[in-house]
């Protein structure tokens, strides 16, 4: 006869391997369901959310499997085009407020809603900042361009950063390139934010400044050019939109109020032909089809593009050559105002040799040139061929 404490250990296991093949058998028909459903979605192309193309199914070859890139791009393509990708993001954002993390995805959840993206100082070395400075020190040397290279909003709004935040310092950045290009070359962008940290100056749920921002770093600019200060009034602004939800609002997903997006309508009565890419022409500098869409900001200048052209009715023969990330987008259109004709280039479109381009629109007077981009982005894409 069985003892009792024999038959309740196998009563246990039993009860054990209940709940294994219950657990199992509910995961699997959750894994069928959600893979019937991703077969009956299809794949999509584009998310509106998170502002980006999604990975496609990747084709099957030898190669590809061999060398272990099919089994990375097809958990790419899986994670993209999982059903009900967005509602899972805004889940674990949830999930992430309730353990009282401070940080998601690379966002800190800051004070008074803000949201504001993360960089580590262990991103960037002294090594990569060298290699950074001595791309621009040849860029100003043979150009004598002036350099604007932007705060990041975690730099600025550092009382809104959670406590011990771990955050890299821009301003090593930012001096070492004052002291190599040299103060005549160099715009105090740091400063004109700095002094204004309490106003509205980046957006609360992108990474981008807001054009109240970029108008006090066009002031810091035109001061240190000697051109005039007063040509906008920032009380003249115009909202064009209430509803933006920006990038770093795609990476968390959670349900927040819209904010605006601003711009000086002075600009917008400009009569100039802006070209994109070489190819097509329009007479603004401001696409209002973006507004209909999750990317709000594209507004300005018709999103990011290799290279554009504009010609203004400032009949003054002087050009201007902007190298540039996308801060510049909301800034260009009050720089329409000093110059006849201003070249726009985003070196992560162009592929050429950037000094041989700029020689080819280099007017026989001689032509001024802007490098104007976010410390973060500055470090992470600026870099050309000569």
């Amino acid at each position: 006869m069985q003892s009792s404490g024999l038959r309740h250990a196998r009563g246990i296991r039993m009860s054990e391997k209940r709940r294994a093949f219950f657990t199992f058998g509910f995961l699997f028909s959750i894994i069928l369901v959600f893979s019937f459903a991703d077969l009956v979605q299809g794949d999509r192309v584009f998310s509106e959310t998170e502002n980006k193309v999604l990975a496609s199914k990747p084709k099957l070859t030898w190669e590809a499997l061999s060398g272990g890139s099919y089994g990375e791009d097809y958990e790419t393509y899986l994670t993209d085009q999982f059903v009900g990708r967005d509602k899972w993001i805004t889940i674990n954002t949830w999930v992430d407020i309730a353990l009282q993390r401070k940080e998601i995805k690379g966002v800190y959840l800051a004070e008074d809603g803000y949201l504001i993206e993360q960089h580590l100082p262990e991103k960037y070395s002294a090594a990569r900042e060298a290699e950074k400075l001595a791309l621009l020190e040849g860029l100003v040397r043979r150009w004598d361009a002036m350099v604007m290279l932007a705060p990041t909003a975690d730099n600025i709004l550092t009382d809104k950063l959670p406590d011990f935040a771990p955050c890299y310092d821009e301003r090593g950045l930012l001096e070492q390139a004052e002291a190599l290009v040299g103060a005549e070359n160099y715009v105090d962008v740091f400063t004109a934010l700095k002094s204004h940290a309490g106003e509205e100056i980046y957006y609360r749920t992108d990474h981008h400044w807001t054009s109240l921002g970029a108008w006090y770093a066009y002031q810091a600019w035109a001061e240190a050019k000697g051109e005039a200060q007063d040509l906008y009034d920032r009380n003249s602004m115009e909202a064009v939109t209430q509803d933006f939800l920006g990038t770093l609002h795609s990476k968390v997903n959670l349900d927040m109020e819209g904010e605006a997006i601003y711009y000086f309508p002075q600009t917008a009565g400009q009569v100039m032909a802006v070209t994109y890419d070489l190819k097509d022409t329009r007479d603004t500098c401001y696409e209002e089809s973006y507004l209909d869409t999750k990317n709000k900001y594209g507004f300005f200048l018709d999103d990011n593009h290799a290279f554009i052209e504009i010609e203004t009715t400032c009949r003054n023969g002087k050009t201007l050559f902007v190298i540039k990330d996308s801060y510049a987008n909301c800034l260009i259109p009050l720089l329409t105002a000093h110059y006849e004709r201003i070249y726009v280039m985003d070196l992560r479109y162009f592929n050429g040799r950037l000094f041989q381009f700029m020689e080819k629109y280099e007017p026989e007077t001689g032509m001024d040139v802007l490098v104007l981009y976010n410390c973060i982005h500055f470090l992470e894409e600026f870099a050309y061929l000569q």
